[in-house]
């Protein structure tokens, strides 16, 4: 996915450091995902709240619900290395996975929307080196990672999204 953008200024970069610390998370994991929504359509896709703060590659993530079967968007920091797409499901450091996460793994279809346009594609879970790999490029990207692993005791999932021809 080329359309990604990722060149953090020196505020942004304070405000991911800001955002990674528990009382932050913790207050944007509850407010963020009802910001971003509307800061999306009115840039016509273009960007998010937290990417105009952050400086940090957002991409909304369309997923079926595990049990409600409807569609569910949620902005995610994405994690390109290697000329492929990558999210994590961090939950900011929560002790549970995100809802998101569930979605995924009872219907790994789902859809990415960058700058307005939206692409399918299928997740899957990574483990072993390929997640450790996966893990330090998104660690580099946004170091925020790094200290919601040290505040969970669960194993932080790692998903590629492969693309679907179409």
């Amino acid at each position: 996915m080329n359309d990604l953008r990722y060149n953090p200024n020196l505020i942004q970069r304070s405000v991911q450091r800001v955002a990674a610390l528990r009382p932050s998370a913790w207050l944007l994991s509850y407010t963020l995902h009802h910001l971003d929504p509307p800061v999306y359509r009115l840039t016509g896709g273009s960007t998010t709240l937290t990417s105009l703060l952050s400086g940090l590659p957002i991409i909304t993530l369309v997923t079926t619900g595990a049990k409600s079967g409807q569609p569910r968007a949620v902005p995610l920091i994405a994690i390109p290395h290697e000329g492929d797409l990558f999210i994590i499901a961090s939950n900011w450091g929560g002790q549970n996975h995100p809802a998101w996460y569930y979605n995924l793994k009872a219907h790994p279809e789902c859809a990415v929307e960058v700058n307005g346009r939206s692409h399918p594609y299928t997740a899957h879970e990574l483990s072993g080196d390929a997640k450790t790999t996966v893990w330090q490029t998104a660690v580099r990207l946004y170091p925020g990672y790094a200290a919601y692993k040290q505040r969970t005791t669960r194993s932080i999932p790692v998903f590629k999204l492969l693309a679907v021809s179409c």
